[in-house]
């Protein structure tokens, strides 16, 4: 080894500590707002979990981002236990803080706090339970605060689509295995395959400006809504022939500059990549995939999002969990830096 280049990088480096480890000075900043007050790290490991480890707040005042567990599983029409899965995800630690792509700390753009779960008036009734979410997304708009869900099942969308939409119907990006644009099943309206067709038709969603992209499986069937409501549905054969970068385009160009909601159901993705779901279905998106979906719509007007039908019970590994996570920090890094655009290359 060249004696006076290893020379040039013990002066450097030596003894540096890992938040002044270089010279740029992006990294610089984002070490600066990583550490504690004392100068380190928090440990991972430790404290009470929360939402991508950000701070916990009795309420959402004065936020400009609020993460929200939705609790509830009551639509499910296959296996229950996403009512499990804002606790699960809460579990899933060394999610960011800093994000490589925008090259940034989301949580230091913004004032960002986990303000805990809906609180919810029965266990038992759905209807009611929707109603609850309705409200308190309602007081969250009022406030000027934008919500990033954690679910529970996909029914719970449809009172956030009502609470953001209720002056102005909003635009959509959905990655499911699912439509969800179902009629009545089993006697109800209320469930988690039918809470896009409700929010169209309560008019809170603009399905001119809706895409659903991964979609697969026997319950093709029931997806007529989408089409007949001009909803633009890329299965996963026309995923795989488009390719990533024409989907994200596509997308982009659907849902335009106007308001939009970013709902991702974690079935959307490959069962290697989550298993713990309600509906698994096989031949879905892999990780990757996702995620660099979800950073191509850096820019967009972003309302809010969520991540939705994580079940941690069938998901011995937590890979679904884990997945989960890093979902909602894309989500969350979208929403933080809204003014940047779409990463290339």
């Amino acid at each position: 080894m060249d004696e006076s280049k290893l020379a040039r990088l013990r002066a450097l480096y030596a003894d540096r500590n890992v938040f002044d480890d270089g010279s740029d000075p992006v990294l610089a900043e984002a070490g600066r707002q990583v550490r504690t007050a004392e100068g380190k790290r928090s440990l991972p490991y430790a404290g009470i979990p929360t939402l991508l480890g950000l701070p916990s707040a009795p309420s959402a005042a004065g936020l400009d981002i609020a993460l929200v567990g939705v609790p509830m599983d009551l639509g499910v029409s296959n296996r229950p236990g996403a009512r499990f899965g804002p606790r699960a995800v809460r579990t899933i630690e060394r999610i960011g803080p800093f994000h490589p792509t925008f090259r940034g700390v989301p949580s230091g753009a913004v004032r960002a706090a986990d303000v805990g779960d809906v609180p919810f008036r029965s266990r038992y009734s759905l209807e009611q339970s929707l109603e609850d979410i309705e409200i308190y997304f309602r007081a969250l708009k009022a406030q000027g605060v934008r919500p990033l869900a954690v679910g529970g099942d996909h029914s719970i969308t449809f009172p956030i689509l009502k609470a953001l939409g209720a002056e102005a119907p909003v635009g959509l990006v959905h990655i499911d295995a699912h439509c969800d644009t179902m009629g009545a099943y089993d006697g109800s309206k209320f469930h988690h395959g039918g809470p896009f067709r409700l929010a169209v038709l309560a008019g809170v969603l603009d399905p001119e400006r809706t895409i659903q992209i991964g979609i697969r499986g026997s319950s093709n069937m029931f997806w007529e809504f989408s089409h007949a409501s001009g909803m633009t549905v890329i299965y996963m054969e026309d995923f795989m022939r488009m390719g990533l970068a024409a989907v994200a385009e596509r997308a982009r160009a659907v849902v335009g500059s106007g308001p939009v909601y970013v709902s991702v159901d974690v079935d959307g993705f490959d069962p290697a990549y989550a298993p713990g779901t309600g509906t698994p279905e096989a031949g879905g998106l892999e990780a990757r995939e996702g995620l660099a979906l979800l950073r191509a719509l850096a820019g967009l007007q972003i309302v809010g999002a969520d991540v939705v039908e994580v079940a941690p019970q069938y998901d011995p590994t937590t890979n679904t969990s884990q997945l989960a996570a890093q979902l909602l920090f894309e989500e969350f890094a979208l929403m933080a830096f809204a003014s940047r655009q779409a990463p290339t290359g």
